[in-house]
C-alpha cells in the first residue's frame, strides 16, 4: 500500500507501527533515503519505486520541521 498524503503516513508511522517520530529517528531516516547507495533505500525503491522515496522522504522533512 502506498501512502498517498502526509496524514496517512504519519498515522501508519506512528500509529499503527508504533514507531515515535523523534529527532534522531527522523534525522537516520532522512539521510538513509536521501543516500541512493545505501543498500536500504535501493531495497526500498525496488518496492515502492522512486517517486514514492522520495514522497517519504518529503514527509520525513516536514515531520522534522515540526518537532
Amino acid at each position: 500500500m502506498k501512502l498517498a498524503t502526509y496524514a496517512d503516513w504519519r498515522r501508519c508511522i506512528e500509529v499503527q507501527c508504533g514507531i515515535p517520530l523523534t529527532a534522531p529517528y527522523i534525522a537516520e531516516r532522512i539521510r538513509v533515503l536521501s543516500d541512493q547507495t545505501s543498500d536500504q533505500t535501493r531495497k526500498f525503491v525496488e518496492v515502492w519505486g522512486d517517486a514514492h522515496r522520495q514522497r517519504v522522504l518529503a514527509w520525513f522533512k516536514q515531520a522534522n520541521a515540526e518537532i
